[in-house]
């Protein structure tokens, strides 16, 4: 290791020490030490470390930064407080805090599902910390409504989250496989459900109703940010209509639809998930 990577890695452990947020969520900073700030975003039911096969090819060229939402993987369920995490503000207010902590701007956001329009509202926050947005399956809103094609009636998701909270770990194990939507890899669905099963139920729930029963579609039309939109070419949890009104939605955005399916590009389709957001920064 370089002098100046050993030096940079010291003051990131300081900076873990000393503030709170990077504790909390968990933050791992790893790549080229004086590189623009990449940031990978989690969804639902997954920690940091279902960016393994993407997160790495970054590494040479940029500061990768990873972490876990509250709750999630490594994190500090101590901080878990469910009145801050009852709308995806608290989250977004996480993200600030980790930029702030890392003294980041220009930074590349990559979110997936849900994390995709926590991104969003970090970024229609504190615009000045973002230079690039990257949204990977997002969904504004995931209920049917008029004109607007969610994927999802009303029953359907109350039925969905009835179902979480009656079984949660029943609930993972059948509907990891969907969400996945790779049948003929049936060790990825598998996968997924056990890193289901690694929450805690309650805060699992919390973040279920959170997720679902959330509307951003009016804080599309306030990112200010570039965007690129990655969409898989089916994807039950958010359909390919949900990501062309995303683009449609973000002024300038860019769309890319995958050949891959299911709702997890990030582990399905990564070789293919990575070259699209290359080609787009370079």
């Amino acid at each position: 290791m370089q002098v100046s990577q050993l030096a940079s890695r010291l003051w990131e452990q300081l900076l873990r020490l000393t503030h709170g947020s990077l504790r909390r969520n968990n933050v791992v900073v790893s790549g080229a030490p004086e590189g623009r700030t990449m940031v990978f975003a989690h969804g639902f039911g997954c920690s940091q470390e279902a960016w393994r096969l993407v997160a790495p090819r970054f590494e040479d060229d940029y500061r990768v930064v990873l972490f876990d939402h509250v709750g999630a993987g490594g994190s500090d369920l101590s901080a878990y407080d469910p009145g801050r995490y009852d709308s995806l503000h608290g989250y977004a207010d996480d993200v600030i805090d980790i930029l702030e902590a890392l003294d980041a701007h220009d930074v590349v956001f990559v979110g997936h599902s849900v994390s995709a329009m926590i991104g969003v509202l970090a970024a229609n926050r504190d615009p000045s910390r973002f230079g690039r947005l990257v949204l990977v399956g997002p969904s504004p809103r995931y209920v049917n409504d008029d004109d607007y094609h969610g994927g999802f009636e009303q029953a359907d998701i109350d039925g969905l989250l009835d179902a979480l909270e009656a079984n949660y770990l029943g609930w993972a194990e059948s509907f990891a496989p969907v969400i996945m939507g790779t049948p003929d890899r049936p060790e990825l669905g598998e996968g997924l459900a056990e890193a289901f099963c690694r929450i805690d139920p309650a805060i699992a729930t919390q973040f279920a109703r959170v997720t679902f029963l959330s509307d951003n579609r009016r804080d599309l039309a306030n990112v200010s940010i570039p965007t690129h939109v990655i969409q898989n070419s089916e994807d039950v949890i958010a359909p390919l209509a949900v990501g062309r009104y995303v683009h449609d939605a973000i002024r300038g955005s860019r769309l890319t639809v995958l050949a891959s399916s299911g709702h997890l590009p990030i582990l399905s389709g990564a070789e293919e998930l990575v070259e699209a957001i290359h080609r787009d920064l370079h």
